[in-house]
């Protein structure tokens, strides 16, 4: 597993996971939205976030976390060696979305100037967070197997299975 993509909600824990994941494996860790998001949250034009990602995913080895479906799967996922689909339970989501909108700091997965913070959209945000499975999954499980059929995918829903599979790496790289 040299290069890894991780999908989920929003609140799916993605970031925090691919962080753990990375410093586990050696393995340098692409958050999505720090190349996607610009001051204030602006938005790039589509073929300058496409090379920055076509970039960051030329290496060797990398965990690429986030979902852009629609504008990266063809650049990572025929690269890449496993998916895992952060199955965390939308009400989980919708409060860690909550929390952290609320308390506005700084989040290293995120550029700077952009920080998630309580105004008119985030009600909207909250409302895709709870249809996501509905409304976005498929659509991404759908590319997910266009770009990638090939790639295993691997689904962890909650902190026993996070620390599972954690577990089976150590294991691994013990009787490697």
């Amino acid at each position: 597993m040299q290069r890894i993509v991780v999908l989920g909600n929003a609140g799916s824990g993605k970031s925090t996971f691919s962080n753990m994941l990375g410093e586990r494996l050696s393995l340098p860790v692409i958050h999505l939205d720090k190349l996607y998001w610009g001051p204030k949250w602006s938005k790039p034009a589509l073929g300058d976030f496409r090379q920055r990602v076509e970039i960051a995913v030329s290496g060797a080895g990398w965990i690429c976390e986030g979902n852009y479906h629609h504008q990266t799967f063809d650049l990572r996922l025929p690269r890449a060696d496993l998916v895992i689909w952060m199955d965390t339970a939308r009400t989980i989501c919708l409060k860690r979305v909550a929390i952290r909108s609320f308390l506005n700091r700084p989040r290293a997965d995120l550029p700077v100037g952009c920080s998630e913070h309580i105004d008119a959209e985030f009600f909207s945000f909250l409302r895709y967070v709870w249809n996501f499975d509905r409304e976005t999954r498929p659509n991404i499980e759908s590319e997910r197997l266009s770009h990638g059929p090939h790639v295993p995918t691997i689904r962890l829903n909650n902190k026993r299975s996070i620390a599972d599979f954690m577990a089976g790496l150590t294991l691994l790289s013990r009787n490697s």
